[in-house]
């Protein structure tokens, strides 16, 4: 582990203030869950807990010949991950022991959400499952016609998933039955955000959708100049999300229109990673190596990060700080206000999706196909 300068532009410093809870928002985290990909159905990835300031490796679940892209979920001491190979893990989160395992036959690159009893993926042959939280027996499937790269999100008795067929489903949770289904020009590889009974979902047909998760019907569709498999993150009326065009975008979406635009410092340099937001920053990283804080009402650069490889993974803000990792393997922890570096250590394997955060742990999966879990060690 070691400690180097950070590159910071557009010095601001903040007072972080965590987002409301928004009522009509379908599944939080707490302090103990990280139930979603995004953490909770708003996509803001920020924790509930806080993190030691220097947190040490408790323990590493291994897959020879294993990859992760996927972000952990974390709920009733369990975290949830899936494998490229196919696997669905369940593991001891106090002390990283398999549980069960549950083979799809398949591929994911979908991270698993939870609700309840149940955990819900898709597979890269276009199927869901939903399987038991206890023992991971299989519930039920749902076939869809293309590959399912985004995590599903919950409404009510409801799941939404999108799909490379260019359908966005809602499925009943108890059973998996259809209830609607919405078709848009091109493929879907976000998963969808959820508040206000209004699903966002960014296309690859360079357009944010606005739908009415009760009727499956759309409300707005914004024009985003190009194609994205980012999920949005939502608060109010307004949508934040970055485009492979090098463009992240802030979005009225009860106006359908885009309230201000900001363009990556080196163009051609697409953004894949989803941010996360609190009142005072919203969060993303860049193809470009760095991380970017803008603010989330006026789009203003607070400051950048200088990494040594592309960030697609996604940040997660804990308290004030900004923990994200890279496609080298490090992983970072930033000043929310500042972008100063204050912790950094290097995992084996690039770290391409999100983390998790709850009890005080933070864990991740590499493509190397180890699992990490970080946090305080136990005094001796």
């Amino acid at each position: 582990m070691h400690l180097r300068a950070a590159s910071v532009v557009g010095l601001a410093f903040l007072t972080p203030v965590i987002l409301a809870a928004d009522p009509s928002a379908t599944l939080k985290n707490d302090e103990n869950s990280w139930p979603l990909f995004r953490g909770d159905g708003a996509s803001r990835g920020v924790a509930a807990c806080d993190l030691p300031s220097h947190p040490r490796i408790l323990w590493q679940f291994s897959i020879p010949n294993g990859a992760f892209e996927s972000t952990p979920a974390v709920v009733q001491n369990t975290v949830l991950v899936t494998d490229l190979d196919g696997k669905l893990y369940a593991l001891d989160l106090l002390n990283g022991g398999k549980k069960w395992e549950y083979d799809s036959g398949s591929g994911f690159q979908a991270s698993p959400s939870v609700y309840q009893d149940r955990v819900v993926v898709g597979d890269i042959d276009g199927v869901v499952h939903c399987v038991a939280l206890q023992d991971g027996r299989r519930l039920w499937t749902y076939t869809t016609e293309a590959e399912i790269d985004g995590s599903v999100n919950f409404y009510k008795d409801r799941l939404l998933v999108g799909s490379q067929d260019s359908t966005l489903y809602c499925l009943r949770v108890a059973d998996g039955q259809l209830v609607w289904k919405f078709s848009i020009a091109d493929q879907i590889r976000c998963t969808p955000t959820i508040i206000e009974g209004h699903a966002f979902v960014a296309g690859c047909d360079s357009r944010l959708h606005v739908l009415d998760v009760e009727q499956g019907r759309e409300t707005a569709a914004v024009e985003i100049e190009a194609p994205t498999g980012v999920t949005p993150a939502a608060h109010e009326n307004r949508v934040y999300f970055g485009t492979e065009g090098a463009t992240f975008f802030c979005v009225d979406w009860r106006a359908a229109k885009v309230l201000w635009r900001y363009e990556l410092p080196e163009s051609g340099q697409s953004i894949r990673s989803c941010p996360a937001l609190t009142e005072t920053a919203v969060v993303f990283g860049g193809r470009d190596r760095r991380i970017h804080a803008l603010d989330p009402a006026t789009g203003r650069l607070l400051w950048t990060f200088a990494t040594k490889a592309r960030v697609d993974a996604s940040p997660v803000i804990v308290k004030d700080r900004v923990w994200v990792g890279a496609s080298d393997g490090r992983l970072y922890a930033l000043s929310l206000a500042s972008g100063e570096l204050l912790w950094e250590t290097e995992l084996r394997g690039g770290i391409n999706s999100g983390l998790a955060v709850a009890q005080r742990r933070l864990v991740v999966a590499t493509d190397r196909g180890i699992v990490y879990c970080l946090g305080e060690a136990a005094p001796r």
